[in-house]
């Protein structure tokens, strides 16, 4: 079985939608098992599901674009990774991220980039989304087009500021992190396969 694992924040809701979104489309994949943690139980490295990490083949993080980056609270996750990094603990595991902001690009390309960068600090593979841009041409149609952004290293989603998480992100964003979560599970169950 390959084991993936998700670790996210989520200040108002809305990212763990997405979350929960792309855990739905990774866990979609035959022979895949995922686990959810919530990057707030993990930001003291003596405490928390830390194991559950360490279990993984694949980590996909999450986290909002607050002003132009990661939030603070999956900041202290990150930092708090810097025990497993001394013992080289996720070396060779596959890596992935996404984010959510209120605006369609919200520098969210910034967020993915640091999330890309803590793969990497950790001897990760970086796992891309890779999915064509859906909305760039006279034919789109925004409202069901996938990845309508174009972000290609991860998942970007746009979740409007003045609604609760019960109303967005939209369908067509949630589909497009189902089809994210269920690349990054195949990437990461021929990674495993491949090392078999």
């Amino acid at each position: 079985m390959t084991k993936l694992a998700i670790v996210y924040h989520s200040g108002y809701g809305h990212t763990a939608k997405v979350a929960e979104h792309v855990e739905k489309g990774a866990s979609a994949v035959d022979g895949v098992d995922v686990t959810v943690l919530k990057a707030d139980d993990l930001t003291n490295p003596d405490e928390g599901p830390w194991d559950a990490l360490a279990d993984a083949d694949g980590i996909i993080f999450g986290a909002p674009t607050y002003m132009g980056s990661a939030s603070a609270v999956f900041k202290q996750f990150q930092d708090a990774t810097s025990k497993v990094w001394m013992n080289q603990g996720w070396r060779d595991k596959i890596g992935a991220g996404f984010t959510n902001s209120g605006s369609l690009a919200g520098d969210k390309l910034n967020t993915l980039q640091q999330l890309a960068i803590l793969a990497g600090q950790h001897g990760m593979i970086w796992a891309n989304y890779g999915a064509f841009s859906g909305y760039n041409s006279s034919q789109s149609d925004y409202e069901t087009a996938w990845n309508r952004a174009g972000h290609m290293i991860g998942l970007g989603t746009q979740a409007l500021t003045d609604l609760p998480a019960e109303q967005t992100p939209d369908k067509a964003d949630l589909e497009t992190a189902e089809d994210f979560g269920k690349r990054v599970a195949e990437v990461t169950k021929r990674w495993v396969a491949g090392k078999a």
